[in-house]
């Protein structure tokens, strides 16, 4: 008779055998729950002592990284939540609390990496604009509406579409996760989603361009935004009207001064960190 070896536990962090019972995902949930309320609140302290204006707002580039880590985890946290607790759930039973904090607290280092390293070409754009709107204050319209147009063009071009559908059922890559090595495994997985979310919203974090990177109403709506997108069930319908939207700003930005806050104005001095 043909034996069947059975995978010891943890070898398939998504087999039925070995999820922990809803009960025992406090410690992931809360996790999760204070990074997420922790950014906001670093990051509401700083927009108070900063302007909304255009460029780096001053800031030497560790600076910025460190700041744009707090936003991304204040603003994607809460959309990727369902993803983390879904690992988390994978760990083995055996497992204690502290360890699947840890475990968890790795998949989310790894995913805001990824957003950390996006974080290093959006300081070069920012250096860029910021520097062409010192030159010209009219140049802010065109890169404006460049910005709403480059925004509405992706949220409408299939790599979104292919980016958005694995960030809204990342089931069967969490399944291919399970045959990673255990070593630095959870911060490999964080760090793969963390690629495919960067993928997915890039675009919209293009936006915060024009209407300004420190802009705490923009924030907030952009994170709404993505929630929406990756957890509504209407998620890539919603997509496609916001591209659209954008598309319409495109056309308007260049005549309306005001819907450019970001681009135009001066920069208050940086409150310390």
């Amino acid at each position: 008779m043909r034996t069947v070896q059975r995978p010891q536990t943890g070898d398939h962090p998504l087999r039925a055998g070995v999820l922990l019972p809803v009960r025992e995902l406090v410690v992931a949930w809360a996790l999760i729950v204070v990074i997420a309320a922790l950014a906001w609140a670093l990051t509401v302290d700083q927009a108070r002592g900063m302007g909304v204006g255009p460029g780096t707002m001053g800031m030497a580039l560790p600076l910025f990284l460190l700041l744009w880590a707090a936003m991304m985890a204040a603003m994607m946290l809460p959309s990727v939540a369902p993803v983390a607790v879904t690992w988390a759930r994978g760990i083995a039973r055996q497992a204690g609390g502290a360890v699947r904090a840890l475990r968890t607290t790795a998949f989310l280092a790894g995913y805001l990496i990824a957003w950390t390293a996006f974080g290093l070409l959006a300081y070069g754009a920012l250096a860029l604009t910021g520097g062409l709107v010192d030159r010209d204050p009219d140049a802010g319209r065109w890169i404006g509406a460049t910005a709403f147009a480059l925004a509405g063009l992706y949220q409408l071009g299939p790599l979104k579409d292919i980016c958005l559908r694995h960030c809204r059922s990342p089931m069967a890559q969490l399944l291919r996760y399970a045959s990673y090595r255990p070593w630095l495994r959870d911060l490999r997985v964080g760090l793969h989603h963390g690629a495919y979310c960067v993928g997915c919203c890039w675009a919209l974090m293009v936006v915060l361009v024009p209407l300004g990177v420190m802009n705490l109403a923009a924030m907030a709506g952009v994170s709404v935004l993505i929630f929406l997108e990756k957890l509504w069930y209407r998620g890539r319908w919603l997509s496609r009207v916001v591209g659209i939207a954008f598309l319409v700003l495109a056309v308007l930005a260049p005549f309306q001064d005001w819907m450019l806050p970001g681009l135009r104005g001066s920069t208050a001095p940086m409150a310390p960190m």
